[in-house]
């Protein structure tokens, strides 16, 4: 009864919505972007605003309920999620505001990068978000930021200027270089450890119209391929980001022939400046082959943060690994070329990354909690499936991909790109010597681990 009580005056302080099992909204509130997660909370509570936020910590709080805090939903891990607690959904908070003339930002946390994308298009602006449109602000800047911009403009968080907080205690608080300026020096690479992100603010860049797209090779040509894009990208300027994406074209009867349902790589990006010099800077690329297609073109930026997106569809299941690169060397492309040829589902992609001599590497290691920027290649294995009979298959393949990738890894690792199940290994690999001031700092400002549904830091108090 007590408890019962408790939920009806949380229910009555809260503007937003509450769904529990039961209602009809339940099952959809509930799901994330990997399928493989099945969880079932107590209560989803859906924040209309920043006092709905505070109100569903302090329940969670003083109900002793496990909290997963929901952006858009869209990490792999499905820690958006969680069983027998409280979700805190944030995906109503909606509200985008664009100054011109400061060129910023203000993005509340519901909000993804194609959403941002919308909003800043019509000035001619765009700001550092991620590879595909439907990946949530809060997550991918908490953890990092890379994204079509991040060789000429850095990481989301390079970019980030405040942040508005609800820490475990219900305060809300701002964070940046001016006010608290520990708690943004950890938020900025150091994930949903402490505190609720309700809002954030970034600079903006003019980017209204790039030059992006990919050129297309055969699937039994990925080595040779992608050997030409690693010794064209060391020449790039930094208005270029691109990647090499091992995939199967979609079983399309709008496609040609060639193209429907075959494996293929493709190596494409973004170039961020006047058109006639991306297109001087992708010449070679675009040259090289001849490629089965090339569909570079000019185009709006919002358009350009979309064209990758039919590759990462929700709904399917999903397990990811990843690592940053010592280098890529011809024997570290001729594993990635091996395993793709034998990847057990189509839905599968392999993305190698290169972030060398750009604006990401600019920043001082120490300047924020995000690391390894010293490591010039980053390589993710997303794989998908569909049928849960495959499970077992996808993830031993995939592990055995990561497995013999060992001799060509960095010690290091991107955090928004881990799976879930890397343990304390995979922060070491994320932070670092950083690690242990993460710690200290998550001691200050959540020293009950109540934020420890996440890739998570334990409070360590400096002995």
């Amino acid at each position: 009864m007590a408890a019962n009580m408790s939920v009806q005056g949380f229910k009555s302080r809260f503007s937003g919505e509450i769904v529990v099992p039961g209602d009809a909204g339940y099952d959809a509130a509930r799901t994330v972007f990997n399928a493989a997660i099945d969880r079932r909370p107590s209560l989803i509570a859906r924040c209309s605003r920043v006092e709905d936020v505070a109100e569903a910590v302090n329940f969670a709080r003083e109900a002793r309920l496990p909290v997963a805090v929901r952006g858009t939903g869209h990490n792999v891990a499905g820690y958006a999620v969680c069983d027998d607690g409280l979700v805190i959904d944030l995906a109503p908070m909606k509200a985008i505001t664009v100054d011109v003339n400061r060129r910023t930002v203000r993005v509340e946390a519901g909000c993804n990068w194609g959403e941002v994308a919308d909003a800043l298009q019509p000035h001619g602006l765009a700001a550092t978000g991620g590879f595909v449109s439907i990946t949530g602000v809060g997550g991918l800047t908490l953890g990092g930021g890379l994204g079509w911009l991040v060789r000429k403009h850095g990481l989301a968080l390079d970019n980030l200027r405040a942040a508005e907080v609800v820490l475990a205690d219900g305060r809300h608080l701002t964070a940046s270089s001016r006010e608290n300026p520990d708690l943004f020096w950890a938020l900025r690479g150091g994930g949903g450890n402490f505190g609720i992100v309700t809002s954030f603010v970034f600079e903006a860049h003019p980017a209204g119209t790039v030059l992006a797209g990919v050129v297309l090779h055969p699937g039994a040509r990925a080595a040779d391929a992608i050997r030409r894009w690693r010794d064209l990208e060391a020449m790039s300027p930094r208005e270029a980001t691109l990647g090499a994406l091992l995939f199967h074209m979609p079983d399309d009867a709008e496609l040609p022939p060639m193209l429907r349902g075959k494996p293929v790589v493709g190596l494409g990006g973004v170039y961020a400046g006047p058109i006639e010099d991306g297109e001087k800077a992708f010449r070679a690329l675009r040259e090289y082959g001849p490629p089965l297609a090339d569909k570079f073109a000019a185009m709006p930026y919002n358009e350009a943060q979309r064209m990758a997106d039919f590759m990462w569809p929700p709904g399917l299941r999903g397990y990811w690994k990843s690592t940053f690169l010592r280098a890529l060397s011809d024997e570290a492309i001729d594993v990635i070329a091996d395993f793709f040829a034998r990847v057990p589902s189509a839905r599968t992609v392999i993305v190698v990354e290169e972030y060398g001599n750009s604006a990401w590497s600019d920043i001082p290691e120490a300047a924020t909690a995000f690391g390894q920027r010293q490591w010039p290649y980053n390589m993710v294995v997303t794989s998908a499936w569909s049928d849960p009979r495959e499970t077992e298959r996808n993830v031993a393949w995939t592990r055995a991909f990561f497995a013999a990738m060992q001799p060509y890894a960095a010690p290091a690792a991107y955090v928004n790109y881990m799976g879930g199940d890397e343990g304390s290994d995979g922060l070491k690999a994320a932070y670092g010597a950083k690690l242990a001031r993460l710690a200290e700092l998550k001691a200050k400002f959540d020293p009950t681990n109540f934020f420890r549904l996440n890739q998570n830091i334990a409070p360590q108090r400096r002995q």
